[in-house]
């Protein structure tokens, strides 16, 4: 029988296996490559427990070099593979943390109480003391939603810092309505019930949801899309769940409220294209942040992690060297 052979050997699959699960299990081919991915790149999956409560998280390095550690909360819907496409461009050496955020992929899902965004920093600093990245302060980095609770982290959570950085974070009072808000708004005042942009159930509704996170178009092969849409299906109810209680009075605004407890240094990336949460937020953090970094991308939009992970992942190395006094690190190419 005819093989496929990655990476030296590394993983060996019948051809007719694969072209099997491409065709009829088109999400099995997102996981296949992840999981290639992550190897390729020296990453590791495990789990750690905070009682009964279950958490999933892959891992590179060993904490305690000259950089602190980087713990990586991911966005809505998404999941600890997310940040692939940044970790290709950061130092071997630096020793980097993503999780499943609480009920997402491999973290236990348990009820609404845990979705709000109060709710998740709780799990997140549960999680922190579970692997013992409290040990020395450490450096959080969210996209998003994951961005909103990376702030409300900092806010409550100072003393385990060495500082933040925020990627078009969620919870603000934006200046300015970006396009999936303006939807949003007309959603709220149409009798017919109808999807949630985010939360896609065809093809098409999933094509417009990348065209809304994305400033630019990219071409992605229809089994890809398949496979992406095969995997979010059978979350949607989870999804929706996770939206309501983030778009919600409590958490909606989380960030905005928590502002003027953060006293820990704070980088800000934005896309200037940003149709999900207006760039508009970056002014909000500079004028309750003076100090704030605030880095702004042409020609990106809300998925900066996709969309530039070369840069971004330079502008935390360049960060962090300039917050520990090392001025050694190398820019990237």
């Amino acid at each position: 029988m005819e093989l496929i052979i990655i990476s030296g050997g590394i993983v060996v699959i019948p051809i007719l296996t694969f072209i099997t699960s491409v065709l009829f299990w088109p999400g099995a081919l997102i996981k296949a490559y992840n999981w290639f991915t992550r190897h390729k790149l020296g990453l590791v999956v495990r789990y750690s427990h905070s009682g009964s409560y279950r958490f999933c998280y892959s891992t590179r390095g060993t904490p305690g070099g000259t950089t602190p550690s980087l713990l990586l909360l991911h966005g809505f819907s998404a999941n600890k593979d997310m940040w692939l496409p940044v970790i290709k461009y950061l130092p071997r050496n630096q020793h980097l943390v993503c999780v499943d955020m609480p009920g997402h992929e491999g973290t236990s899902r348990t009820g609404a109480e845990d979705y709000s965004i109060e709710g998740q920093v709780a799990r997140i600093h549960q999680f922190v003391q579970s692997i013992g990245l409290d040990k020395r302060p450490f450096h959080v980095i969210g996209t998003s939603m994951g961005g909103n609770v990376a702030g409300v982290y900092a806010a409550r959570y100072a003393a385990y810092l060495s500082g933040a950085t925020l990627i078009c974070p969620a919870g603000l009072v934006y200046p300015k309505d970006s396009e999936f808000i303006s939807r949003l708004k007309k959603l709220e005042n149409s009798p017919q019930e109808e999807s949630i942009p985010l939360i896609p159930t065809t093809l098409q509704e999933l094509e417009d949801m990348l065209s809304l996170c994305l400033c630019n178009s990219l071409s992605f092969p229809r089994p890809v899309l398949r496979g992406l849409l095969a995997n979010r299906l059978p979350n949607n109810g989870f999804y929706k769940e996770v939206f309501m209680e983030i778009a919600g009075e409590k958490s909606r605004h989380s960030l905005q409220e928590n502002l003027h407890l953060i006293t820990s240094p704070v980088q800000v990336i934005w896309g200037q294209e940003d149709q999900v949460v207006d760039v508009s937020g970056s002014t909000v953090l500079q004028a309750a942040l003076p100090n704030c970094q605030v880095e702004l991308l042409d020609n990106c939009g809300h998925s900066v992690v996709l969309e530039r992970p070369r840069k971004a992942a330079q502008l935390i190395v360049d960060f962090l060297s300039v917050q520990t006094g090392n001025g050694e690190n190398k820019k990237l190419s």
